[in-house]
């Protein structure tokens, strides 16, 4: 997520920071910057990195939690986990 960086979520903007951030890091997992088993870096240096607070990072982790996208394994840290579609090695 090193290029990442340079982005920044608009405050300005109608959507909500959280869910800026949210669709950012699903963008990376759609185009494959964070493969399936990727370990997203930690909410504090994810939170410097997008130039947002800590809280909002772990609402935008939640909201991708709830969407199936990641899954946090206590004391390990935060995975992009394998599309519910595709854990069966199927494609629907």
């Amino acid at each position: 997520m090193a290029d990442d960086r340079q982005w920044r979520p608009d405050p300005a903007s109608h959507v909500y920071v959280y869910l800026q951030v949210a669709h950012r890091i699903t963008e990376q997992i759609r185009t494959g910057r964070l493969p399936v088993g990727a370990r997203l870096p930690g909410e504090r240096d994810l939170a410097e990195e997008y130039g947002v607070a800590v809280n909002t990072i772990r609402r935008a982790v939640r909201e991708l939690r709830e969407q199936g996208l990641l899954i946090t394994v206590p004391v390990k840290g935060t995975f992009v986990r394998e599309s519910p579609d595709n854990e069966d090695g199927t494609a629907n």
